[in-house]
C-alpha cells in the first residue's frame, strides 16, 4: 500500500493545480465565451451571440486570412527546409555534429528574443538594407516589415528560421531509423541516390511527415510572441493572427466574450489537428 500510496501522494500538488490552473481556466474561458461579458467577466449567459458577432467581424476574417497564409508557407517551407538538411547531413558529412548544433541553436532561443532580433535585421533603417547602404549598394531595398502587403512573410521568415532545425531533426531520425537493406539492394541494382531517396526512404517517413505537419500547424495557430516581438500586428492589422485577435479585444477593447469566443475556436481548431494524431499513436502503442 505504502509503495502504491507514495508516488501518488508526491505528484497529486501538480495534478491539482494542472487540473485547476489548465483545465479549469479552459471551461471557465469556454463559460465567458456564452456570456455578455465586456470588460469585466458577466455571468449572465447569452447564448452563442458572441461567436455570431466574432464570425461576423472583419478583424477575424483579415486574422483568419492571415493564418492561412502564415500557416501554409511556414509548414511547407520548413518541412521542405527540414527534410533537406537532413538528407544533407545523412550523407555522413564532416563535422555533422558542429552542423547539427547550429541548425538546432534557433530553437534555443525564446520566440521573443527570435522576433526582436529579426525585427532588427529586418528594420530599413538600422537592420540589413541599412548594413548593404553602408558598404555601397545604395540601390538595395528591402522594406517587406514596414509593407502592409509584405509584412506578413517577415513573420515567416522568422518562423521558420526558429523551427527549421527541430523539423531537421525530426527527418534526421526518421532517415536514420530507415530499413538499410532496401538501401543496399538498391545501391547494387544501380539506383542513383536521387532515387533511392526519392522511391525507397522518403516513402517510408511517413509518420514523420504526419508528426512535423501536427507539430508546425499547431504552432501556427498558437503564434503569438513571435508577431508581438516582430511586427506588434502591424503595419496596421495586416499581421494579425488568431491569437492576435484574442488578446486585443480581451484585453485593449474589452470585448472579453468575443475574446473568449475566439480562444475556444482556436483551441477547437488546435484539438481538430492534435487529437486523431494522439489517439493514432495510442492505439500503435496499445496494439504493439
Amino acid at each position: 500500500m505504502k509503495a502504491n500510496f507514495l508516488p501518488k501522494l508526491l505528484i497529486s500538488p501538480s495534478a491539482l493545480l494542472v487540473l485547476v490552473c489548465v483545465y479549469g481556466y479552459i471551461m471557465f474561458t469556454i463559460y465567458l465565451s456564452f456570456t455578455t461579458s465586456t470588460m469585466m467577466p458577466s455571468y449572465d449567459l447569452a447564448g452563442t451571440g458572441s461567436y455570431t458577432l466574432l464570425l461576423g467581424l472583419e478583424n477575424c476574417q483579415l486574422s483568419l486570412a492571415n493564418l492561412g497564409t502564415f500557416a501554409s508557407l511556414y509548414i511547407i517551407i520548413a518541412g521542405l527546409l527540414g527534410l533537406g538538411f537532413a538528407i544533407l547531413i545523412d550523407q555522413k558529412i564532416r563535422a555533422e555534429s558542429a552542423f547539427r548544433s547550429i541548425f538546432l541553436y534557433p530553437m534555443a532561443l525564446s520566440l521573443i528574443v527570435t522576433g526582436t532580433a529579426w525585427k532588427w535585421l529586418l528594420d530599413p533603417g538600422v537592420g540589413l538594407e541599412q548594413s548593404l547602404h553602408s558598404l555601397g549598394w545604395e540601390s538595395f531595398s528591402f522594406g517587406w516589415i514596414k509593407s502592409n502587403e509584405m509584412a506578413i512573410y517577415c513573420v515567416v521568415i522568422a518562423a521558420v528560421w526558429q523551427t527549421t532545425g527541430f523539423v531537421m531533426a525530426m527527418f534526421l531520425a526518421g532517415l536514420r531509423g530507415v530499413d538499410n537493406e532496401q538501401v543496399n539492394a538498391a545501391r547494387v541494382d544501380g539506383a542513383k541516390t536521387w532515387q533511392i531517396y526519392l522511391r525507397i526512404i522518403i516513402p517510408q517517413l511517413g509518420p514523420v511527415f504526419v508528426s512535423a505537419f501536427v507539430i508546425l500547424a499547431h504552432m501556427a495557430i498558437k503564434s503569438y510572441d513571435l508577431v508581438v516581438a516582430l511586427t506588434n500586428g502591424g503595419p496596421g492589422r495586416s499581421t494579425w493572427l488568431p491569437s492576435v485577435f484574442m488578446y486585443q479585444y480581451t484585453f485593449t477593447r474589452n470585448e472579453m466574450a468575443v475574446g473568449a469566443a475566439s480562444s475556444v475556436l482556436m483551441l477547437v481548431a488546435i484539438g481538430v489537428i492534435v487529437l486523431p494524431y494522439l489517439l493514432s499513436e495510442m492505439r500503435k502503442v496499445k496494439n504493439g
